[in-house]
């Protein structure tokens, strides 16, 4: 027998029923849920409702690429800072330069 995966979506509409007053015992019933599993997604939610029912696998990849362009934009920054000092510096010994000629 196959694992069932559930969407964020669905964990969310099924707590939503638990809030119009629905007991636990019909909403498991209606959507053929275990009574643990509905605890475990009840517990998780109130825990951390912005970040509850992430997936697997998928934050990280976010956070990876979110990390990965802070990396770059630091690069660039610094690679930035650089060019600017050289910029100026060359722009004064141009400015020497003319004045001894």
């Amino acid at each position: 027998m196959q694992r069932r995966r559930f969407t964020k979506e669905f964990k969310l509409s099924v707590l939503r029923e638990l809030e119009t007053g629905k007991t636990a015992s019909q909403v498991c019933r209606t959507h053929e849920l275990k009574d643990e599993l509905l605890s475990r997604w009840k517990r998780e939610y109130q825990r951390d409702p912005q970040h509850a029912f992430a997936g697997k696998g998928r934050p990280a990849r976010e956070d990876t690429r979110n990390a990965q362009l802070e990396r770059k934009i630091g690069q660039l920054y610094l690679e930035n800072e650089f060019l600017k000092k050289a910029v100026a510096t060359l722009q004064e010994k141009l400015a020497e330069t003319r004045k001894g000629a």
